[in-house]
């Protein structure tokens, strides 16, 4: 979990902290951990961009019980049947190959995935940063791992705050320094633990060709995460609150 505060923006500001929180699970947080995000850093939303069966699998986490606290579900993968185990769940959150199937599971791989979120998803993808835009505190998102899902939308609303592309890239590839740690915390989960016995840690490391795909193909096809908004029915000073929202002035 990182703090997206003090990043540098385009016209000499930077982005302002306690408002743009990023995680990965959240199951496993303790009664300081909830009371250093509420009361310290005021978080007021959570946006949980897991898929139904996600959150109906792992169950209610510690920040369900903080009655100030709201939640948005704005699951980025498209749902399954009920019916499905937590097995073939988790398979498809952590996008693990079918048996007998071994792609090289590289930053080719995930970029294809992250577009995937935008262009099935997109609904997800814009509700998400309306949160982060309309909220009283800081907002939480997270996923399982933090670094796909919940990178894509950070990628976004980090664009829209004007911050330069080596910035963003470098933020995404941060989780590389965690993530030996985030799987261990994710391998007893129900949901999580057989999909990773699939993979090596390697296949989960942040590439930066992942998330530049996300950065070109906004900007080649809607000039920027704030025009693929537009394009997708926000209005100009609907963008506007959501850079505002994440960013302080730049000093005089």
């Amino acid at each position: 979990m990182r703090d997206l505060g003090g990043l540098p923006t385009s016209d000499g500001g930077r982005t302002a902290s306690a408002r743009l929180i990023r995680s990965d699970n959240l199951q496993d947080l303790t009664d300081d951990d909830v009371t250093r995000l509420v009361d310290e850093l005021g978080v007021t939303d959570i946006v949980d961009l897991r898929t139904d069966q996600e959150v109906h699998v792992e169950g209610p986490g510690p920040l369900r019980r903080v009655a100030s606290l709201t939640h948005h579900h704005h699951s980025l993968i498209e749902e399954l049947p009920p019916s499905d185990s937590a097995r073939t769940v988790g398979q498809r959150a952590l996008l693990t190959p079918d048996e007998g199937q071994r792609p090289s599971l590289d930053g080719e791989f995930w970029a294809k995935h992250y577009l995937g979120y935008l262009a099935r998803r997109p609904d997800s993808v814009a509700a998400a940063l309306s949160v982060i835009a309309r909220a009283e505190g800081a907002t939480v998102v997270h996923c399982a791992a933090g670094k796909d899902r919940t990178g894509t939308v950070v990628a976004m609303a980090l664009d829209v705050a004007g911050v330069p592309r080596e910035e963003i890239v470098a933020d995404y590839v941060l989780t590389a320094e965690r993530i030996d740690a985030i799987i261990a915390r994710l391998m007893p989960r129900p949901t999580y633990g057989a999909a990773l016995a699939k993979q090596e840690v390697g296949d989960q490391l942040p590439r930066a060709e992942s998330i530049e795909a996300i950065l070109d193909a906004v900007h080649e096809g809607w000039g920027g995460a704030a025009g693929w908004l537009l394009h997708r029915g926000w209005t100009q000073p609907d963008v506007a609150r959501l850079r505002a929202r994440l960013t302080e002035p730049a000093p005089r």
